[in-house]
C-alpha cells in the first residue's frame, strides 16, 4: 500500500508559477516510477508528465512541454511538479499516481498503468 498526498496548489495568474509537491509513503520511494495527471471540468482525466525510478527519464505531455518540469527527491519520498508560464488551459485537479516497477529507466504515461492515486490538489489561473 502506498498513500500519496499532494500539495502546492492553488489560485494564480496567467504567466505565473506554481510547484506542486507529491510525498508518498508506504513503500521504498526509490522502487516506484511516478506521473502526474490532471482532470478539468468536463473533461476526462490527462496525462501531464511521469518520471522514472531514478529521476533519470522523464516524460511530458505535448501541452506542457519546456512549461512544466518532473523532479524527484528519493531521499525525502516526494515528486516534484513546477509549473511554469501557466495557462488558463492547465486549471484543473492535479494527481500524482504510482506504481511498483522493477524498470529502472520506465515511465508510464496511461493512467491505467499506475496502482496508487492521491486525492489531487487544485490549481486554478486566471486570465
Amino acid at each position: 500500500q502506498v498513500l500519496l498526498v499532494e500539495s502546492g496548489g492553488g489560485l494564480v495568474q496567467a504567466g505565473g508559477s506554481l510547484r506542486l509537491s507529491c510525498v508518498a509513503s508506504g513503500r521504498t520511494f526509490s522502487g516506484l516510477a511516478m506521473g502526474w495527471f490532471r482532470q478539468a471540468p468536463g473533461k476526462e482525466r490527462e496525462f501531464v508528465g511521469a518520471v522514472s525510478r531514478t529521476d533519470s527519464i522523464t516524460l511530458y505531455a505535448d501541452s506542457v512541454k519546456d512549461r512544466f518540469t518532473i523532479s524527484r527527491d528519493n531521499a525525502k519520498n516526494t515528486m516534484y511538479l513546477q509549473m511554469n508560464s501557466l495557462k488558463p488551459e492547465d486549471t484543473a485537479v492535479y494527481s500524482c499516481a504510482t506504481r511498483f516497477t522493477l524498470c529502472v529507466s520506465c515511465v508510464y504515461n496511461d493512467g491505467s498503468q499506475y496502482t496508487y492515486w492521491g486525492q489531487g490538489t487544485q490549481v486554478t489561473v486566471s486570465s
